[in-house]
């Protein structure tokens, strides 16, 4: 699930910043799953599958929404997912009946992980860090949660290469922060690059779509 921007909120305040993106995600829970059927099969393809299929061991989903990754997980994996919408959870927690590799489902923003230091093998996010407040502070608080070896594994989508594309996306961007203030989202990121300032050695990063879709796979140091 995308996580909001306070530019997008109309405060600067944290609290209204975080009040604003529940208030947004949880009106668009009932819908999500339909909307997002049709984007993935003309943009994403495979992609969740390329992400969860190479989770190992204790794993952490980041802004997990509905559950749409849910039974993608391998049975080697213990998983806790996070979210910051309380009706996204709830449509969760009904697909994760009788999941037995699904641990916990709860509510958490994607900045102040409640997690200790080193306490999951994987981290995973797919489809949103196009929209966390500041992706440095996520990728941060995804590497400190991470043991010393851990992966982290992203799925989203990014800064084209196609300049067309770009402008596009520029103008799309520009009404979505007017008709959705509270969405956050942000097509125009390339997360990759905070990935690399907080010193993951990159072992994949797979572009397509003109650019438009990245998937990663990054290593934190042993």
């Amino acid at each position: 699930m995308p996580q909001s921007h306070s530019r997008n909120s109309g405060s600067d305040d944290p609290a209204a910043v975080l009040d604003a993106m529940r208030a947004h995600w949880d009106g668009q829970a009932a819908t999500y799953d339909q909307g997002m059927d049709r984007i993935e099969r003309a943009f994403i393809g495979d992609g969740r599958s390329w992400v969860c299929g190479q989770a190992r061991g204790r794993t952490l989903e980041v802004a997990v929404g509905t559950g749409r990754n849910l039974e993608l997980y391998g049975d080697d994996v213990e998983l806790t997912g996070v979210d910051l919408s309380p009706r996204m959870l709830q449509i969760a927690r009904r697909r994760a009946a009788g999941m037995e590799h699904v641990a916990a489902l709860r509510e958490a923003d994607a900045e102040h992980l409640p997690f200790p230091d080193g306490h999951f093998d994987t981290v995973v996010a797919t489809l949103s860090l196009c929209s966390v407040p500041d992706v440095g502070a996520a990728v941060a608080e995804m590497r400190r949660v991470l043991r010393p070896g851990g992966r982290l594994l992203l799925l989203d989508h990014v800064r084209p290469t196609v300049a067309p594309l770009r402008w596009a996306l520029r103008g799309l961007e520009w009404i979505t922060a007017r008709t959705q203030p509270g969405s956050g989202e942000r097509f125009l990121r390339r997360p990759l690059e905070q990935v690399r300032e907080h010193g993951f050695t990159i072992e994949t990063s797979e572009r397509s779509k003109a650019g438009a879709i990245e998937r990663v796979s990054a290593l934190k140091p042993a």
